[in-house]
């Protein structure tokens, strides 16, 4: 299976933002790709103030863009994030489609961010956004995968539970910043691929990103044995790699926490 890691620099202007990714993917025209997966607000300024003014829906501009770099690529988009608006609520959304640019699945993040710094300001994304209610998985041909968005990935049970209806993947898009990303980015997704036994795969903008918010950027791979595989660094960059799922079977065999799971 053939993964493509998008890791962007998010501009002022979404087309600006589009532009670039365009550029990006070019050079993969030819590849045949099984998912391609952009990061958490891949097209928004990670700033509580300023998403109102990029909320996106079923029909706007970057979600149809998604669905159309989906049906051109003949592959698994996972759409990152946008901000959601529905009614009165928005939610950190990400959409995903399949090969034919079907919409199979829209998971909103369920814990939102946030966290008191040492310098004691802080960033709360309940301000503003609301809280997603369900799990997110969805159905391919290789199976079963599994999608949470950034702060979700410090809840060890919605992985678990994740990994419980037979995920093989779980893709992050996220957003960690320059104080949460050296203390726990690598750690966290190392501690869910241990525990659950599959792979987890992190997509972050770019630090070079556009906004007040310091994103730590470091999209990686991570296998079954916890290892990390593949990743990058603050810059601008994509991850372009085949995994082998029968890697997760062969781990769960060797060392079967999974299936001595008693809870």
């Amino acid at each position: 299976m053939k993964l493509l890691l998008i890791q962007n620099d998010v501009f002022k202007e979404i087309k600006d933002s589009l532009n670039n990714l365009e550029n990006l993917l070019l050079s993969f025209k030819k590849e045949r790709l099984d998912f391609i997966v952009f990061p958490e607000m891949f097209t928004t300024p990670y700033q509580i103030d300023l998403f109102n003014e990029y909320v996106q829906n079923d029909n706007s501009q970057v979600v149809k863009w998604l669905k159309d770099i989906a049906i051109r690529y003949e592959a698994y988009v996972i759409g990152g994030s946008v901000p959601e608006q529905i009614n009165n609520n928005i939610y950190n959304t990400s959409y995903i489609f399949n090969r034919s640019g079907d919409l199979i699945k829209k998971y909103r993040k369920m814990n939102l961010f946030s966290v008191v710094y040492p310098d004691n300001s802080s960033f709360d994304e309940g301000a503003v956004l609301s809280p997603g209610e369900e799990i997110g998985v969805f159905a391919t041909e290789f199976g079963v995968m599994g999608i949470m968005i950034c702060f979700d990935i410090r809840f060890p049970i919605l992985a678990n539970e994740i990994m419980q209806k037979e995920a093989k993947i779980i893709f992050v898009p996220g957003a960690f910043n320059d104080f949460t990303g050296p203390l726990h980015w690598e750690t966290t997704f190392r501690a869910r691929a241990i525990d659950n036994q599959l792979y987890m795969v992190g997509v972050s903008p770019s630090s070079n990103s556009y906004g007040t918010y310091k994103t730590y950027g470091h999209s990686l791979i991570v296998n079954p044995m916890g290892q990390v595989i593949k990743s990058l660094d603050r810059k601008q960059g994509v991850i372009c790699m085949d995994i082998e799922l029968e890697e997760i079977e062969k781990v769960r065999k060797l060392i079967p926490i999974v299936y001595n799971k008693k809870i």
